[in-house]
């Protein structure tokens, strides 16, 4: 049973990957189910790293200049 998770927030999807993640670590569930579960908690994953990428990319950092104002500059994010 797969929903329409476009709309849906990012708390959402988290606490709905919670969720599906606790029934997996449970093992009650049948193979079909714990695939579909688990193919459903990859999707979610996908989304909310999805989401994360885009807020990073807005995110701004406020630095001060030399002359003692703020200064707007784009986050960039160091790859190590």
């Amino acid at each position: 049973m797969e929903e329409n998770t476009n709309n849906v927030s990012f708390e959402e999807k988290m606490k709905k990957l919670e969720e599906i993640a606790t029934e997996l670590e449970k093992g009650d569930l049948d193979l079909d189910t714990s695939v579909s579960k688990f193919e459903e908690g990859m999707k979610l994953s996908k989304e909310c790293s999805e989401i994360l990428e885009k807020a990073e990319k807005k995110i701004t950092m406020l630095i001060k200049g030399e002359d003692g104002e703020l200064v707007e500059e784009n986050f960039v994010q160091n790859e190590e």
